[in-house]
């Protein structure tokens, strides 16, 4: 049985779903092979906060749009969370806990009492806390179930003809500072800005991560020679308010806080 089979079994097994969304790959993978499945049983609920871009959070929006769902926002105030506030190492934990809550008390409220996330196979390999919070709320992972990785959701997604198939991966803000650093809507902003320079100048992956007043810049290799040449786009950069700009040699790492 092959692994899409599968996941139209599991999917038909809820006989309605709701898909907590980000518009990422993975979940906007899960929404439309949902949708396919189910039809108007479906509806999706994003989650916004200091937590997520703008750009992310307008893209989420977009994208539920696309899909021809119902889709609905809920509001997260992450900096209550204390472990979240200070950048605690186990900070996903109750930040995702906090912000899965919510999502879970509005389905609720819509009718809808099974809530799935975009989890698959590779997410059980590294450090994961927000999935341990998820699994413990009771989120179903689908994708996760019926055997995926993200290369198999990525060709999956291409042949359903979705933009989101070679999507780079977001991530909470949170992720561009040291463990145990005070999260401010201030710094957060900072870096938004900066990485939001750096995508509209066409480098893709980009982050900034912030250590005190110097910003770390990480982006795919390729772009740093056009990076290094671009003296307008670095100064715009500096001027949000870093000391001072370095580019991380090493290039774009996914958990490089970790």
């Amino acid at each position: 049985m092959g692994k899409m089979k599968n996941l139209e079994d599991i999917l038909n097994g809820y006989k309605k779903i709701c898909i907590a969304y980000s518009g990422g790959t993975d979940s906007d993978f899960l929404l439309n092979a949902a949708v396919k499945a189910l039809g108007d049983n479906v509806i999706a609920i994003i989650a916004n906060g200091a937590q997520l871009a703008s750009k992310d959070f307008d893209d989420a929006v977009r994208l539920a749009k696309k899909a021809g769902v119902m889709y609905y926002t809920v509001e997260a105030d992450v900096f209550k969370t204390e472990e979240f506030k200070h950048n605690r190492k186990d900070r996903c934990y109750h930040c995702k806990k906090n912000i899965m809550g919510g999502v879970l008390k509005k389905a609720e409220e819509l009718g809808f009492s099974v809530v799935a996330d975009g989890k698959n196979l590779d997410d059980a390999g590294v450090y994961r806390p927000g999935a341990a919070a998820a699994e413990e709320l009771g989120i179903v992972s689908p994708l996760y179930q019926a055997g995926f990785t993200k290369k198999d959701i990525r060709e999956e997604a291409f042949r359903m003809g979705l933009e989101t198939w070679d999507k780079a991966s977001n991530s909470c803000l949170a992720t561009r500072f040291p463990y145990d650093t005070l999260l401010t809507a201030e710094n957060f902003s900072m870096v938004e800005r900066a990485e939001k320079l750096i995508d509209d100048a066409g480098i893709k992956s980009g982050r900034v991560r912030l250590h005190g007043d110097i910003a770390r810049i990480e982006m795919p290799r390729e772009y740093f020679e056009a990076f290094m040449k671009d003296a307008v786009l670095i100064k715009k950069i500096k001027d949000i308010g870093f000391k001072y700009i370095t580019l991380d040699l090493e290039g774009f790492r996914s958990g490089s806080m970790d």
